[in-house]
């Protein structure tokens, strides 16, 4: 149910209250400013509550992607309400590192809570000539390794699609999801 439609919402300024003594006294005017009361209250709810609305971890759920909006994070409808409070409460450090292994292993580790490793076999080569026999091109490759105490419990197409998004197009990669060992 909208938060504007809840019924029975008490307003904490009653218009009643407020109108000179010889209205308030009057009996059509208090019930006709009572249902003014109802109409307003979920508005007086809404701006009393307005910072919880801008936080990710207090938004309600179905505020969550009005929020990723505002920070350019595209919403993936498989994911969770926590995964999303997360995601957005950091797309600025998401954004910032975006392109990079540091920003890669940190979206997914932010959607799995495992380890992440990226190991990139990219490189360079520099020649004088075009066609030069010596300078042997290289295949771009990133593997990816997961590390999750269940691997059981994650959905490997969401987490390979979250991985597509931050690799770029033309370089193939390997996701593997492991079981992680525990410390100690």
């Amino acid at each position: 149910m909208p938060r504007s439609a809840a019924p029975g919402l008490p307003t904490p300024h009653p218009i009643a209250d407020r109108l000179p003594g010889v209205l308030a006294e009057d009996d059509f005017t208090r019930r006709f400013t009572q249902a003014l009361d109802e109409v307003l209250a979920p508005v007086h709810l809404t701006l009393d509550g307005f910072v919880a609305y801008l936080d990710p971890a207090l938004a309600p759920p179905d505020l969550l992607d009005w929020l990723a909006g505002w920070v350019a994070l595209p919403v993936q409808e498989q994911w969770t309400v926590d995964q999303r409070r997360v995601l957005v409460a950091h797309a600025v450090e998401l954004h910032r590192w975006r392109g990079t292994r540091h920003g890669l292993a940190t979206h997914l580790r932010l959607l799995t809570g495992g380890q992440v490793t990226v190991a990139d076999k990219g490189g360079t080569i520099a020649s004088v000539q075009s066609t030069d026999p010596e300078a042997a091109p290289v295949s771009p490759h990133v593997t990816i390794t997961v590390a999750v105490p269940d691997p059981a419990l994650v959905d490997e197409s969401r987490l390979r699609g979250a991985a597509a998004e931050h690799v770029p197009a033309h370089v193939p990669f390997t996701l593997r999801i492991e079981r992680a060992v525990p410390s100690g």
